[in-house]
């Protein structure tokens, strides 16, 4: 009886109520669906106030353009940061249903917060005062601004545990024990990225037209009754979904085994102190990961060590000194795969900060010039509709024209690998990055030609040029993103594959917060040797900015071959051929 009990359960599963997870009910393409409708809710919510939250930090909230730039970026930084505590939450503690359902409720207390701020007069900076033709604004402070930026981080603490766990809910959903469920699986991160991108149409086109013309209250408002809505229609799947039971930190077994290997080389200052036998125990004898009635085995071989990164190896001992600190083979190649992995998943990170210019830089670029379409007035933060639309065409085509082609031509299950993807997205932004150079040179030359540097007139140039680096920079984008968060959910062990996941958010973070410091090491150095810097004041026609997005450039360049060195030499630990 309990032979039949298995064979109908999920191991390691359960459903929403805690109890064993049941094949044919549990987890699927349905249960899938819900976390892809609530992606567009959830992306439509963030978004609709991060693309444009630098127009409104620098005409509302009185802060200079380098400043709103900062805090946007430091803001999304935050928010995508969060997504590993998310992610560590979820697979130690708690399942990635519970984490999205917390979460979601604390971005809805915090839009509601930027919603009342906006909405009330008294709560927001003086407007403008004209002294000599010139406007004078106070910069938002004191309590102001300390609304201001406990919404805005209340509202990043709820994305970043969003980002780190709907993503690997849905990919949770998913029997990678076969072909078809390891193709369905691929398939989700790339709807996961459309369905972002559906969310993202609606937020950069509606709601930020919303905010320009209705007021910021309206947009603020929009975001927060989404985001409350996203929450019953993710409970309506809780029938259907099967979440992975949590099983400790993955962090405990980094430590121990890197602790093991730091100890353990410490101890054997000699050969005949020296490591060479491997511990073995019931638990790293030929373990598998029995899913159901499948033979699979565990990703990581529990017999002997790899040769790849010796150091770890040196964690296994017979007879430690602390048994605290005992590891098994599965533990040490666990930890070895997280090491390898890293190297990518630093290379990414330049990619990323050249997507911070979206909302930023690029934004204001596109403020200075004509933005009208006929008799249409587009608002600047609309800009990112041309990526959006580009992805919204790509994912489907790349899923159902590209990927079947490549399969055939490769005869391969993935046809075209994760660490592809990633190359090919490194490449288009060197690529957005040189045009978005060479756009800057062309808005300038206009503003010096029709004498408008010193004016705030929109210039006689219309903003679709700026739209050239936006669709090198979303395609980018679409290829770069859906690849790092298969990569990390599929190369990852089981016991930490939505903090794995959550290292694709990390990167965005981390390229954002490298952004913000690219902008002061540059001003800092040029200020040496000139009388401003590049990137300082109230007027964009003054900055620089052709001069960063060519250093933008060229450390892309430096960064796609650091990637190179590390993909040559990776080597796939994914189930699957």
């Amino acid at each position: 009886m309990d032979g039949i009990c298995q064979l109908n359960t999920w191991e390691g599963y359960v459903d929403w109520r805690n109890k064993p997870a049941l094949r044919g009910r549990h987890g699927g393409m349905l249960a899938a669906c819900f976390v892809l409708a609530v992606e567009v809710l959830e992306n439509l919510a963030y978004l609709a106030n991060a693309s444009n939250l630098v127009l409104y930090l620098s005409k509302f909230m009185h802060f200079s353009p380098s400043s709103s730039a900062n805090i946007v970026t430091n803001f999304m930084g935050t928010a995508f940061l969060l997504a590993l505590f998310g992610g560590f939450l979820a697979d130690a503690f708690f399942t990635t249903y519970r984490i999205y359902v917390i979460s979601a409720a604390i971005e809805f207390m915090g839009l509601l917060l930027l919603t009342v701020q906006a909405h009330t007069r008294s709560l927001k900076p003086p407007t403008c005062v004209l002294e000599d033709g010139i406007a004078s604004c106070r910069e938002d402070e004191g309590g102001k601004a300390v609304m201001l930026f406990a919404g805005l981080y209340i509202v990043a603490l709820g994305v970043g545990g969003i980002k780190g766990s709907l993503a690997p809910h849905g990919a949770e959903q998913y029997d990678e024990t076969t072909q078809l469920g390891r193709k369905q699986r691929s398939a989700f991160f790339n709807y996961y990225v459309f369905c972002l991108s559906c969310g993202a149409l609606i937020a950069v086109t509606f709601v930020v037209w919303i905010e320009d013309n209705k007021g910021w209250q309206w947009g603020f408002g929009i975001s927060t009754a989404t985001i409350l809505l996203s929450i019953p229609i993710f409970l309506l799947g809780s029938p259907f979904y099967r979440n992975k039971i949590p099983t400790g930190s993955p962090l405990t077994t980094i430590f121990k085994v890197l602790t093991a290997a730091i100890f353990n080389t410490c101890k054997s200052k000699n050969s005949s102190n020296a490591v060479t036998e491997v511990h073995s125990s019931p638990t790293c004898s030929n373990e598998s990961r029995d899913e159901g009635n499948s033979n699979v085995k565990e990703k990581v071989p529990s017999q002997k060590p790899t040769e790849d990164i010796k150091f770890l190896n040196r964690a296994l001992r017979n007879n430690p000194a602390y048994p605290i600190v005992q590891c098994t083979v599965k533990e040490v190649e666990e930890v070895k795969i997280v090491v390898k992995i890293f190297p990518i998943f630093m290379s990414t990170i330049m990619l990323n900060c050249c997507l911070a210019q979206l909302s930023t830089f690029s934004v204001q670029q596109a403020a200075t010039m004509n933005t009208k379409l006929g008799s249409l007035k587009v608002p600047p933060a609309s800009l990112p509709v041309f990526p959006v639309i580009f992805i919204l065409i790509l994912a489907p085509v790349y899923n159902h024209v590209i990927i079947p082609f490549a399969r055939k031509v490769t005869k391969t299950e993935m046809g075209i690998t994760h660490l592809q993807r990633i190359g090919t997205g490194l490449i288009l932004s060197i690529v957005a990055m040189a045009v978005a150079a060479l756009v800057e040179i062309k808005r300038k030359r206009v503003a010096v030609n029709s004498g408008l540097v010193n004016s705030s007139e929109p210039l006689p140039i219309t903003f679709l040029w700026v739209a050239l680096q936006y669709l090198f920079l979303g395609s980018a984008d679409l290829f770069t993103l859906a690849g790092m968060m298969e990569f990390f959910f599929t190369d990852a062990p089981l016991s930490m594959r939505s903090l794995a996941t959550s290292l694709s958010w990390a990167s965005l973070a981390m390229g954002y917060y490298f952004s913000t410091v690219l902008v002061s090491i540059v001003n800092n150095i040029t200020s040496t040797y000139r009388h401003t810097p590049w990137l300082f004041g109230s007027n964009l026609n003054h900055y620089h900015l052709e001069r960063f997005y060519w250093l933008m450039c060229i450390l892309g360049g430096l960064n796609f071959l650091h990637f190179l060195f590390w993909a040559a030499r990776y080597k796939y630990s994914s189930t699957g051929p």
